[in-house]
């Protein structure tokens, strides 16, 4: 009898820990996962890194198409580019060889387009977004370094301050003027906001090869940058 009564405290027992188990499972909030990986139209495959409350991609953008399928127009004469007030890329000074490693470099319009330059998921960040990961990696005197990477396979030298601690794993993929001249690829990393400053301007984040400061500046919007996408 004692046996039969112990018997069945423990079934009864092993029931209720089932039940909260799955109560906690089911409780409507699961823990959302992060993709290690995001793919974009073309088929090019960027990886991600969690930084404080975001979700960045590793690497710049290289997306030749918005998200619907629409092509990017790709705008190698200098003239026509200091003209655009539509989207456009190019790959830096006009050798696809460089995009493999650095991205495209794409104008604000681009950058800003209704059609998407991300994946489904994904945002070119705001300007305000840029300041969630400045405060949260110490201001802008210190984001440079944690973000840029290290070393110099990439990076001119001395690459001051460079440690990459976050991942973030930011390159010098220089710009293109509003004059179309190509600037300072291995020394600078320019990188898109969303965010508007004047009907000419727009927000961006500038990283040098000598400081490990993350200024923001407001250069024109007909300029080429390069784009780091977040997730939504």
């Amino acid at each position: 009898m004692k046996n039969n009564i112990w018997i069945g405290q423990l079934i009864v027992l092993g029931f209720l820990l089932m039940l909260t188990y799955s109560c906690k499972k089911d409780d409507g909030n699961p823990t959302p996962t992060t993709p290690t990986t995001v793919t974009d139209v073309n088929g090019n495959v960027y990886h991600t890194v969690t930084i404080g409350t975001q979700v960045w991609m590793v690497e710049n953008l290289k997306t030749t198409k918005y998200r619907n399928g629409d092509p990017v127009a790709n705008v190698s004469d200098n003239t026509q580019w200091g003209a655009l007030t539509t989207g456009a890329y190019c790959d830096y000074n006009n050798d696809a060889n460089n995009s493999i490693t650095y991205g495209k470099l794409y104008n604000w319009y681009a950058a800003t387009d209704s059609r998407k330059l991300a994946p489904i998921g994904w945002h070119v960040p705001s300007d305000a977004e840029w300041e969630t990961l400045r405060t949260y990696l110490g201001g802008q005197t210190v984001t440079g370094g944690k973000i840029k990477e290290a070393g110099n396979s990439h990076w001119k030298s001395p690459n001051t301050g460079a440690t990459n601690e976050t991942g973030f794993t930011a390159l010098p993929g220089g710009s293109r003027l509003i004059n179309g001249a190509f600037y300072l690829i291995y020394y600078d990393a320019y990188l898109w906001s969303t965010t508007e400053n004047t009907s000419a301007n727009a927000w961006a984040q500038f990283l040098y090869y000598d400081g490990s400061n993350a200024y923001r500046n407001n250069p024109y919007k007909r300029a080429g940058f390069s784009v780091r996408c977040l997730m939504d």
